[in-house]
């Protein structure tokens, strides 16, 4: 009798594609992936709306500058000079005015060292200036060009006919020049001269002039024998110098390491004073 055996049952699979009998799930199958594509379209599509809407609402009428305001009272910049710097520059509205467009051109007016430049709602530019306050006249040893130094050490161009000591030196040594004129001035105070004119040559050495035309050659910073020791030597002996011999003076010469050299007005001789 043949045995009989039960056949096993045949298992129903879903459908595999081929290569690797695994299942492929497109993106639409993928929730959170639609989630997140989602979430970055509306974000981008509510960027556009707000950068168009906010630049349909500056190009409006309503928002048109009325005025510019400048804050600070000028002392020297001209109301002309200020009024055709706005109206170069200052266009568009209260939105689309360029600040820093602005800021230049005030800043390229010839007595302005900074400017500020804000808005302030709804129509106004509110300008802050800063100008300079000149302290010296400038010229460099080269070019011979005359210009403006203010209290900072910096150089300007500006037109002055103000009362106030004339430098004369090398390109970037304004500086210098302003701080050694401050010194130089406290040790010649005694004196009860004013210090008009400080010069500076290429090889650093010094010429001073006073207010009565004394012309006072320094020459160079050495160590045995330093500018402001030789000062302070002429300060204490000039005057007893005048005293034994009264006569205009025209050079004083302190390039001498224990005494200077005097030249009266008109006279090609000097007259030696040493300790």
């Amino acid at each position: 009798m043949a045995e009989i055996r039960p056949r096993p049952a045949v298992r129903k699979t879903a459908n595999r594609a081929a290569g690797g009998g695994r299942v492929r799930v497109g993106v639409w199958h993928r929730p959170a992936v639609l989630n997140l594509v989602s979430d970055a379209l509306m974000l981008v599509a509510t960027a556009m709306i707000g950068y168009m809407l906010v630049t349909w609402l500056a190009a409006r009428p309503t928002f048109q500058l009325r005025e510019v305001m400048v804050l600070t009272p000028p002392a020297q910049v001209s109301s002309e000079q200020l009024q055709y710097a706005a109206r170069s520059v200052v266009k568009g509205n209260f939105f689309t005015v360029d600040l820093v467009a602005v800021r230049e051109a005030f800043e390229k007016l010839p007595w302005v060292r900074k400017a500020q430049v804000r808005r302030r709602w709804p129509d106004t530019l509110e300008v802050r200036l800063e100008e300079h306050q000149a302290v010296a006249y400038w010229t460099v040893n080269d070019s011979g060009e005359t210009r403006l130094v203010n209290r900072q050490g910096e150089i300007f161009i500006a037109a002055s006919n103000a009362h106030m000591p004339a430098f004369v030196g090398p390109e970037g040594y304004a500086g210098y020049l302003l701080a050694s004129h401050a010194r130089f001035s406290a040790l010649l105070a005694p004196l009860g001269r004013e210090l008009v004119e400080l010069g500076l040559s290429a090889r650093e050495a010094w010429q001073l002039t006073l207010d009565d035309g004394l012309v006072i050659r320094l020459g160079r910073d050495r160590e045995k024998a330093g500018v402001e020791a030789r000062i302070a030597r002429f300060v204490e002996a000039y005057p007893k110098a005048l005293a034994k011999a009264p006569m205009t003076i025209a050079v004083a010469d302190l390039r001498y390491p224990n005494g200077f050299a005097l030249l009266p007005a008109g006279d090609k001789k000097s007259v030696e004073s040493k300790q």
